[in-house]
């Protein structure tokens, strides 16, 4: 199974990746509460956060400009409602609304990538986070790499095969891709049953028991303090100098 960069990314060493995924958490509503909230010397604000979201990814040994440009998948989302906001006469708005919600998809993808998958439900789930929501994304982590692994057999048997779609009709090629999407759902469906199957022959009660116990330690408050008052600093720094 080829797995996605975010969870090869979420595999290093580096003392980000090592710090306990509630310490992480903390400081991600932290400064998601700090971006939200402000108003005044936004684009200035914006240039000072975006330059502390670099230096923690070149801290945890991330590939920066691929970081950089996977978190700018939300604005095609984020475009629509700009233009909105700019057709109605508020372009700022529709600025903040870009920057925002830019910054706020770094930020995430920041925590994400040096916090294995199960490592970061399992931090929600000691803070409070709702269980069965979490279970649900946890099933969904996990399936989607059974549809992704069925997608490519699929893909790789089809081109064994010499098919390509040079030549075909519009009409045809929308009916040879619903073919496959149906296929693909019923040999996933498949896939699923048996691994639920397993699942229960393995004695599943309902809950993913942790691989390891979570440990808040030292260091881990003082990773919290600082990255937690760093974006407070910043955003008081630049209101006071403007």
């Amino acid at each position: 199974m080829h797995h996605v960069v975010l969870e090869r990314w979420s595999q290093g060493a580096s003392v980000l990746h090592r710090r306990d995924p509630r310490a992480k958490i903390a400081a991600l509503m932290v400064f998601l509460v700090v971006l939200a909230t402000a108003h005044r010397a936004l684009p200035v604000l914006g240039v000072a956060l975006v330059l502390l979201l670099s230096a923690a990814l070149i801290w945890a040994r991330l590939p920066l400009f691929r970081a950089l440009a996977r978190a700018a998948i939300v604005l095609p989302f984020s475009l629509i409602f700009a233009a909105v906001c700019w057709l109605t006469g508020d372009p700022a708005r529709g600025f903040s609304l870009l920057l925002k919600s830019y910054l706020s998809a770094l930020a995430v993808l920041l925590v994400v990538s040096t916090t294995p998958f199960p490592a970061l439900l399992r931090g929600l789930e000691t803070i409070g986070a709702p269980r069965f929501l979490l279970m649900v994304a946890q099933f969904l982590y996990r399936y989607l790499f059974v549809i992704s692994e069925e997608a490519q057999h699929m893909t790789i048997a089809a081109a064994s095969r010499g098919a390509t779609v040079r030549g075909v009709m519009a009409g045809a090629r929308f009916r040879a891709a619903a073919g496959a999407l149906a296929v693909l759902f019923a040999r996933s469906y498949g896939r699923a049953e048996d691994i639920h199957r397993s699942m229960l022959a393995r004695g599943f009660l309902g809950r993913f028991q942790p691989a390891a116990a979570l440990r808040f330690r030292a260091t881990d408050a003082v990773f919290t303090l600082f990255a937690s008052l760093a974006p407070v600093l910043l955003r008081a720094a630049v209101e006071r100098a403007l």
